[in-house]
């Protein structure tokens, strides 16, 4: 009977060390997390770009995941797909970072159809205000530069 009781003991506290390991490995995602979502945002634009901008910013559909979410931008610079409603309707090319890089410009520039580039910048994390080391890949789907960015 010790020795069952020992065993369960022993199980439950394997279990729960690989849940909290679980736990803490899904706090951030990686590049190829965000490059993949990144691809299926594009798809589903090139489906229906209504309904995909609309989900993008209501981080439905798979398209948010732990601190991943897509953000769209007319070719205007007009913001039309954020997890933040406050960047919806915000002009793109005024955004800077804490250290003065024109991140939003630099995204519009260098978005190319069919293609995937990186831009640097700091940018607070969701539900933070504290900026912090980020990339996004951003490319051009229509009428939009799309972008989905990992957090360093």
């Amino acid at each position: 009977m010790k020795l069952s009781r020992a065993v369960v003991s022993a199980a439950c506290a394997a279990m729960l060390l690989l849940a909290g390991g679980a736990v803490l490995a899904q706090g951030k995602a990686s590049a190829d997390d965000a490059k993949a979502m990144l691809q299926r945002a594009v798809a589903a634009v090139k489906a229906n770009q209504a309904q995909a901008l609309a989900a993008f910013s209501r981080g439905g559909a798979g398209f948010r995941d732990r601190d991943l979410y897509v953000f769209c931008a007319r070719t205007d610079g007009r913001v039309d797909a954020h997890i933040d409603p406050t960047q919806i309707g915000r002009n793109i090319k005024d955004l800077y970072d804490v250290d003065g890089v024109a991140f939003g410009q630099e995204m519009m520039a260098i978005a190319a159809d069919g293609e995937i580039k990186a831009v640097s910048y700091m940018w607070p994390e969701p539900d933070s205000h504290t900026p912090v080391a980020k990339v996004s890949f951003v490319t051009r789907v229509a009428d939009q530069m799309c972008g989905v960015g990992y957090y360093k």
